[in-house]
């Protein structure tokens, strides 16, 4: 693409697009500022990398509007938006090579079971094993090894790429994305306690659904429910190495980071961010636009709409960082306080001698 082309489709995205420089460089591939040769495109969206202006090789750079560029603009060109972020983003779209998942078509080593309904443009993989009464909507990728047990149903445009499992009665919404490995509609950790110290294995009965536009992680765990269903709703997105327990409701367009885990019968709101392995007890609830920081230990419910917590127990975040200064505090303090007991202790014996 040449710069002008970049502008021009970038403005179909944001009202402010602003071009500095040259209009006809052509553009092959995007690149991070550091390492950006002639030719690519970069963005800044973070103020530490301003700092790399002077030194990139990058033909074109884009930047926030309010961005100071007079003395670079003579060495490469610029475009100016209010979301310089979500602007590389487009453009990464733009140049990303969609990935082949399975050829075109079924192939000829898929096991397909009775009853199964397969959409127009369905793609499944070698090995993959689809169970009886399925439904897979048009347009969706079925991976090679993926196994479908039986009574799932797999919205249109959805991807599923090789080694995912879906357990049985797993319904996905239109263009769901599961990557490698993940495992949806396992059996929920429920066991009821004997007096003898044994355990009695809890029937899971229910099922995981999983809305639309929702993207998975690899190595994802997602527990059905005991009875109902365990839900993901529309946009969530879930990092790697996630376990989502049995009963559990995520709220639409929340964001969940690698490694965290959510105990049971947990209701997030929707909007919410969970920092990578965070750490949630059972039965409890999230208000909508929640932010919780990275190993925070969820103990109770927090019902105030778009707060942040942090800590172990976690805490709404001003408080916490109160805790973590007092904590900090302690040594100092202790100096302190041994060194007023012994001066009063030296004081008390010079009194007895008098």
């Amino acid at each position: 693409m040449t710069i002008k082309e970049i502008r021009d489709y970038l403005g179909r995205f944001f009202d402010f697009v602003e071009l500095a420089g040259s209009e006809d460089e052509l553009i092959s591939a995007p690149a991070k500022i550091e390492t950006a040769q002639k030719g690519q495109v970069s963005f800044i969206a973070n103020e530490k990398y301003i700092k790399f202006l002077g030194s990139t090789e990058a033909s074109l750079v884009i930047v926030h509007r309010s961005v100071c560029i007079d003395d670079f603009v003579q060495k490469r060109s610029f475009l100016k938006v209010d979301d310089p972020y979500t602007a590389f983003v487009f453009l990464l779209q733009k140049f990303a090579t969609p990935r082949t998942i399975a050829a075109k078509g079924i192939s000829p080593t898929a096991q397909i079971g009775e009853g199964v309904l397969i959409g127009d443009g369905v793609s499944i993989g070698a090995y993959a094993v689809i169970g009886d009464r399925c439904s897979i909507g048009s347009n969706s990728v079925i991976g090679p090894h993926v196994v479908l047990l039986h009574d799932v149903s797999v919205g249109e445009g959805s991807v599923l790429f090789p080694g995912v499992t879906l357990y049985d009665g797993v319904v996905l919404g239109q263009r769901v994305v599961i990557h490698s490995g993940s495992v949806i509609g396992a059996d929920g950790f429920g066991f009821a306690p004997q007096k003898d110290g044994s355990y009695v294995k809890i029937p899971q009965m229910g099922i995981v659904e999983i809305g639309d536009d929702v993207e998975i992680g690899a190595n994802v765990t997602i527990d059905r429910a005991t009875m109902g269903s365990t839900v993901i709703s529309r946009g969530a997105k879930i990092d790697n190495l996630v376990q989502i327990a049995h009963n559990c409701r995520i709220g639409e367009d929340t964001v969940i980071a690698a490694q965290a885990g959510i105990s049971g019968s947990v209701t997030i709101g929707k909007k919410c961010l969970i920092g990578g392995q965070a750490g949630f007890a059972g039965h409890l609830e999230l208000a909508d636009r929640i932010q919780v920081a990275a190993q925070a230990g969820i103990s109770k419910s927090f019902l105030q709409p778009g707060i942040a917590l942090r800590g172990y127990p976690a805490q709404p975040m001003r408080d916490q960082l109160k805790y973590e200064a007092m904590l900090r505090n302690l040594v100092p303090m202790k100096d302190k306080i041994d060194r007023i007991d012994s001066e009063m202790k030296e004081l008390k014996k010079k009194q007895e001698n008098i």
